[in-house]
Protein backbone atom coordinates (compact mmCIF):
# COMPACT_ATOMS: atom_id res chain seq x y z
CA UNK A 1 0.00 0.00 0.00
CA UNK A 2 1.68 3.47 -1.01
CA UNK A 3 1.35 6.27 1.45
CA UNK A 4 3.54 9.11 1.00
CA UNK A 5 2.68 10.71 4.38
CA UNK A 6 4.71 11.95 7.34
CA UNK A 7 4.97 9.82 10.02
CA UNK A 8 6.10 9.36 13.12
CA UNK A 9 10.23 8.50 14.01
CA UNK A 10 9.89 4.97 15.46
CA UNK A 11 6.77 3.35 12.74
CA UNK A 12 9.17 1.60 10.76
CA UNK A 13 10.64 -0.42 13.63
CA UNK A 14 7.44 -1.00 14.92
CA UNK A 15 6.36 -2.17 11.39
CA UNK A 16 9.04 -4.65 11.16
CA UNK A 17 9.27 -5.82 14.33
CA UNK A 18 6.00 -6.64 13.27
CA UNK A 19 7.54 -8.98 10.02
CA UNK A 20 6.38 -6.56 7.84
CA UNK A 21 8.28 -4.62 5.64
CA UNK A 22 8.22 -0.60 4.45
CA UNK A 23 9.93 1.95 2.57
CA UNK A 24 11.10 5.25 3.42
CA UNK A 25 12.69 8.22 2.91
CA UNK A 26 14.02 11.26 5.24
CA UNK A 27 12.42 15.07 3.32
CA UNK A 28 14.05 18.07 2.30
CA UNK A 29 13.00 20.88 3.75
CA UNK A 30 10.49 21.77 0.90
CA UNK A 31 8.86 18.49 1.15
CA UNK A 32 9.18 18.16 4.97
CA UNK A 33 7.45 21.76 5.14
CA UNK A 34 4.43 20.48 3.20
CA UNK A 35 4.00 17.49 4.60
CA UNK A 36 3.88 18.91 8.08
CA UNK A 37 1.42 21.22 6.74
CA UNK A 38 -0.69 18.64 5.51
CA UNK A 39 -0.13 16.72 8.39
CA UNK A 40 -1.64 19.16 10.96
CA UNK A 41 -4.98 19.03 9.00
CA UNK A 42 -5.30 15.26 9.47
CA UNK A 43 -4.59 15.32 12.98
CA UNK A 44 -7.64 18.27 13.26
CA UNK A 45 -9.52 16.20 11.39
CA UNK A 46 -9.11 13.12 13.49
CA UNK A 47 -9.60 14.94 16.24
CA UNK A 48 -12.48 16.58 14.98
CA UNK A 49 -13.98 13.27 14.11
CA UNK A 50 -12.79 11.83 17.17
CA UNK A 51 -12.36 14.41 20.55
CA UNK A 52 -9.90 13.15 23.03
CA UNK A 53 -6.59 13.96 24.36
CA UNK A 54 -4.85 11.07 22.78
CA UNK A 55 -5.95 12.96 19.51
CA UNK A 56 -4.97 16.31 20.71
CA UNK A 57 -1.11 14.88 21.42
CA UNK A 58 -0.77 14.17 17.96
CA UNK A 59 -1.69 18.06 17.13
CA UNK A 60 0.27 19.09 20.07
CA UNK A 61 3.31 16.57 18.33
CA UNK A 62 2.61 18.30 14.93
CA UNK A 63 3.04 21.85 16.29
CA UNK A 64 6.36 21.07 18.09
CA UNK A 65 7.77 20.05 15.05
CA UNK A 66 6.36 23.14 12.76
CA UNK A 67 7.72 25.18 15.55
CA UNK A 68 10.80 23.81 15.79
CA UNK A 69 11.39 23.36 12.06
CA UNK A 70 9.67 26.56 11.13
CA UNK A 71 9.74 29.03 13.98
CA UNK A 72 12.70 28.56 16.45
CA UNK A 73 11.45 26.23 18.68
CA UNK A 74 9.00 25.64 21.35
CA UNK A 75 10.15 27.95 23.67
CA UNK A 76 9.72 30.75 21.35
CA UNK A 77 6.04 29.53 20.53
CA UNK A 78 5.50 29.44 24.30
CA UNK A 79 6.92 32.85 24.73
CA UNK A 80 4.33 34.08 21.97
CA UNK A 81 1.22 32.14 23.50
CA UNK A 82 2.18 33.85 26.69
CA UNK A 83 2.43 37.05 25.69
CA UNK A 84 -0.91 36.85 23.33
CA UNK A 85 -2.37 35.46 26.50
CA UNK A 86 -1.70 38.58 28.39
CA UNK A 87 -2.32 41.13 26.07
CA UNK A 88 -6.02 39.16 25.02
CA UNK A 89 -6.44 36.99 27.54
CA UNK A 90 -7.50 32.79 27.16
CA UNK A 91 -10.62 30.73 26.63
CA UNK A 92 -11.68 30.35 30.14
CA UNK A 93 -14.64 32.48 30.46
CA UNK A 94 -16.17 30.67 27.24
CA UNK A 95 -17.02 34.32 26.28
CA UNK A 96 -18.83 33.91 22.14
CA UNK A 97 -19.27 37.27 20.76
CA UNK A 98 -22.20 37.91 19.33
CA UNK A 99 -22.52 41.52 17.80
CA UNK A 100 -20.03 44.19 17.66
CA UNK A 101 -20.02 47.72 16.42
CA UNK A 102 -17.71 47.67 13.54
CA UNK A 103 -16.79 51.51 13.09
Amino acid sequence: MKYNKLIRDKIPEIIKSKGDSCKVHAAGEEEYWDKLKTKIGEEVDEFLKNPCVEELADIQEVINAISDFKFEGKSKLEEIRKKKFEERGGFEKRLILEEADDR
